[in-house]
């Protein structure tokens, strides 16, 4: 009997499964379990050129709709995600590993309010009227045309909405990679995209590795490409994709600070540490790896962080009791256990985990270092698991330009019950999306994105529909031209 988490078929393209196992087998792996659960095939050359041609096809009477009836089938689709919320959630489960309890609030939800906000935006896609005199211009709003999508493993409902839902918004078209670990949840997406009532073609799923990607990437059909994945392969997608002078979005890693002053609530502190380093096992690109604790708190910072850290319940994700998952595959849990033996020579002091647990699947217990310090491996790189770095710092002064100190720059976040001294200090941090008093939150309603080496462009709110969209400027002359000769 197939597992329910195998799809009828590796790829959707123009409104229907399509399957070719001439291509590369890519094999589902249960994270909890180590079980594989389901098979799809990388897209040969034959499946990537049908769903492209098709999405070329699609946008131009797509975007010919107006943005109102675009909206609508975008508002469709949000409310049948929702209806289907818990099916899509064990799908994500079965997917990534995340306990359900998390999937059930964080996934589809998420996916589903970006496909009602740019929903609901579509109709509001205007230009303006610009008065010279009796002359004037006017500024349309128009699509790019075909984008393409490549996907992390992390969140894979919420990352295919958050690009497709203001691409076709925008009235453009998109084909969507999952990621080769993930590739379930989008074919899902675009399932629902279709019973919606979105023509077919307009959003298509394919799968595959890195070979897929390039194929997409550099295709000269291809208008736009956004991508949400690690730092070196943002370089290599972003090079492509220029030689071809392609628009991109890149949403790629951090190493993000979290600083509590000493007058910060230490519960909620805990908490914001807790969500920005633990939460889907540490696999977010935003999370605040780095949490310096101002040395007046240390101690009973720690002590506090170890004892809720102890209340975390590791076991079947399926379980809603349960509060923290495996690592979404082996080869993840086997680069995060090496950065946390580097941890330990490196002389940082382990508070709590630091080894594997001891049960089936990939498992890490959540870990805490303390006495962590600038230079060491742990503070420098992104481990993209759920291993906490405590740094101590005594003056904001210093703080700031520590927590700066780094090539990356998407998230930083700071506790504080002085809001002048929180505004001052957001205000000097070099990063995209920060948090005061909190950590991680991504209403869709708010851009998303990173400065420096964290990428370009941002996800989500009306910044979105700037980078899936492009304006056209008419200047209208009303009387006669004037020449030279």
């Amino acid at each position: 009997m197939t597992h329910p988490a195998q799809p009828k078929a590796s790829h959707f393209i123009n409104g229907e499964y399509v399957e070719d196992t001439a291509g590369t087998p890519i094999p589902v792996i249960y994270a909890a379990t180590g079980e594989q659960i389901a098979t799809v095939y990388a897209a040969t050359p034959a499946i990537v050129e049908q769903a492209l041609s098709t999405a070329k096809a699609a946008q131009k009477e797509w975007a010919k709709m107006t943005g109102t009836e675009r909206g609508r089938i975008l508002r469709r689709a949000a409310d049948i995600m929702r209806e289907h919320n818990h099916d899509l959630s064990v799908l994500e489960t079965y997917d990534t590993g995340k306990p359900l309890q998390e999937t059930l609030v964080a996934d589809a939800t998420s996916g589903a309010d970006a496909l009602e906000y740019f929903g609901g935006l579509a109709a509001s896609l205007t230009g303006e009227h610009i008065p010279l005199g009796e002359d004037w211009v006017y500024t349309k709003r128009e699509a790019l045309g075909l984008c393409v999508g490549i996907g992390a493993w992390n969140y894979p409902t919420q990352i295919a909405c958050w690009k497709g839902a203001p691409a076709l918004a925008c009235g453009n078209s998109m084909v969507f990679k999952p990621s080769e670990t993930t590739p379930l949840c989008a074919l899902k997406v675009a399932e629902i995209l279709i019973e919606a009532g979105a023509p077919a073609g307009v959003f298509n799923v394919v799968q595959g590795m890195g070979e897929v990607g390039g194929a997409l990437v550099t295709d000269p059909r291809v208008d736009k490409v956004s991508l949400t994945g690690s730092v070196p392969t943002g370089k290599k997608v972003y090079a492509a994709a220029a030689a071809g002078m392609k628009h991109v979005t890149m949403e790629l890693g951090g190493k993000s600070p979290l600083i509590i002053f000493d007058d910060a609530d230490i519960d909620n502190a805990v908490g914001g540490a807790i969500n920005g380093n633990f939460y889907s096992s540490g696999q977010v690109c935003s999370n605040g790896t780095r949490v310096f604790v101002q040395k007046g708190i240390k101690e009973k910072f720690l002590a506090r962080l170890a004892e809720r850290t102890g209340n975390a319940i590791l076991g079947d994700p399926m379980d809603e009791a349960t509060s923290f998952g495996p690592m979404v595959t082996e080869n993840q849990m086997n680069i995060v256990l090496g950065y946390i033996k580097k941890g330990k020579e490196e002389g940082a002091r382990v508070i709590c985990g630091g080894a594997r647990a001891d049960m089936d699947g990939y498992y890490i217990q959540p870990t805490v270092f303390a006495d962590v310090t600038d230079e060491m491996t742990i503070a420098r790189e992104e481990i993209f698991g759920p291993v906490m770095s405590v740094l101590d710092f005594e003056t904001e002064e210093e703080v700031v330009a520590r927590a700066n100190d780094t090539e990356f720059g998407l998230s930083a976040g700071v506790f504080t019950k002085d809001f002048t001294r929180a505004h001052r200090v957001i205000g000097n941090l070099e990063a995209g999306s920060c948090f005061i008093n909190s950590y991680n939150d991504a209403p869709v309603e708010a851009p998303f994105g990173g400065v420096k080496a964290s990428g370009v462009g941002r996800e989500n709110s009306k910044e979105a529909i700037k980078h899936f969209s492009q304006v056209k400027s008419v200047y209208v002359r009303m009387g006669d031209v004037e020449a030279a000769f």
